[in-house]
């Protein structure tokens, strides 16, 4: 059952649009599928939507791990004033459905003149709730406390700290970040 939508559109695509209207509509593919594909592959440019896809994707993938990685440890490790009520804002943003900000996104992305653009696809899910949220937990667990302050010794800065202590145990929960 769920293969025939994806049958469905190989036949609808090798035939013409007269004949997939018709009553009873044909089953069976047409011979123009890959004449047809190769058309439509030229008219739309599916190579230039290809190519922004895995644009959008990889930098998307590598911000969400590479952000929620260091919030996740600021969260888990670090102790600074505003920290619970912090976390507690992050997590609230996962209860509010996307649709609510899609008209003020629009707006701001307009604003910043990146409409039709590559950055305003990129720039408003650079980091996910989601993911800060399951590295802090991952990273209060899985990392020493001790680890943490031997590197806060070595490195003398939180931030080196983060990259000295947590990179080998933050790459198994990496996957489930992006």
């Amino acid at each position: 059952m769920s293969i025939f939508p994806l049958y469905w559109t190989m036949v609808a695509a090798s035939t013409d649009n007269t004949r997939v209207s018709q009553t009873p509509p044909p089953f069976l593919p047409g011979p123009n599928l890959f004449s047809n594909l190769a058309r439509a592959w030229d008219e739309a440019a599916m190579g230039k939507a290809m190519i922004n896809s895995l644009i959008v994707a990889g930098v998307i993938a590598l911000s969400t791990v590479m952000f929620a990685t260091l919030a996740g440890f600021a969260f888990a490790k670090l102790r600074f004033k505003g920290r619970n009520v912090l976390l507690m804002l992050v997590i609230g943003t996962m209860m509010v459905p996307p649709q609510l900000g899609v008209v003020p996104l629009f707006m701001m992305m307009s604003e910043l003149g990146w409409s039709q653009e590559l950055p305003a696809v990129i720039f408003p899910t650079l980091v996910s709730a989601v993911g800060v949220f399951f590295m802090r937990q991952y990273l209060s667990e899985a990392l020493p406390d001790e680890l943490v302050e031997a590197a806060a010794w070595t490195a003398r800065t939180p931030c080196g700290s983060s990259g000295a202590s947590c990179c080998p145990w933050r790459a198994p929960r990496w996957p489930s970040c992006s």
